[in-house]
């Protein structure tokens, strides 16, 4: 597989092996939203919340990339535009959300935020270490392992804001690490954009002209 960055020929996700990986982040994703948006409301965290929208963002992308493997370079692209947008659009929730509970929220509950922090993480370690292998592939396939690296950032960020929570008993810890993960959505959104935008104009470039 060749770097991220040039013009060579990018893994495209057609393979039995990424096929199977797929399935099986996509069933620990799904899982661990349900499990992490729960727990966030139950805490009152905001941190939780936004990474309980990290693992669905996760299962849909693995989900839009199962569905585009092997078709052509634009429709590739449109799906890595489309799970760009959904990206996009979660992190300004998450910004806007965050603001409301700068005025209206409570303090959170720290041991439930670490408790699902660690459990999170368990999951978002296995997915990674299920897909570095084909972390470099094009726009649809690299937009997958963002995603993976995001949440396994985002667990991590989720525990050192129950942390801060405890040790300072104030909410602002929880307020801060979730502006950051919204912030984390909107870089990663932008990386597929440009990805994906300058795959398309590479694939025009070099169309075979039709006599």
């Amino acid at each position: 597989m060749a770097g991220c960055c040039g013009h060579e020929a990018r893994f495209d996700g057609v393979s039995a092996d990424y096929r199977r990986r797929l399935w099986i982040v996509i069933a620990l994703n799904g899982g661990m939203f349900l499990v992490e948006m729960g727990a966030g409301h139950m805490a009152r965290s905001q941190a939780l919340q936004a990474d309980a929208l990290d693992f669905l963002g996760d299962a849909l992308t693995y989900g839009i990339s199962l569905a585009v493997i092997g078709a052509s370079v634009r429709v590739r692209t449109n799906a890595a535009l489309v799970k760009a947008t959904s990206l996009l659009l979660m992190g300004l929730w998450v910004f806007g959300a965050t603001l409301w509970r700068v005025f209206h929220a409570g303090v959170p509950e720290a041991e439930i935020m670490g408790a699902i922090g660690v459990l999170a993480l368990a999951v978002n370690l296995a997915s990674v270490a299920l897909l570095v292998r084909y972390k470099d592939g094009d726009a649809n396939v690299r937009s997958v392992w963002l995603c993976s690296r995001n949440d396994a950032i985002g667990n991590v960020a989720v525990m050192i804001a129950a942390l801060g929570v405890w040790g300072t008993a104030t909410g602002w810890p929880d307020l801060i690490v979730a502006a950051i993960m919204a912030g984390l959505f909107l870089s990663s959104a932008s990386q597929i954009v440009v990805q994906a935008l300058r795959e398309r104009r590479h694939e025009r470039e070099h169309r075979p002209e039709v006599a």
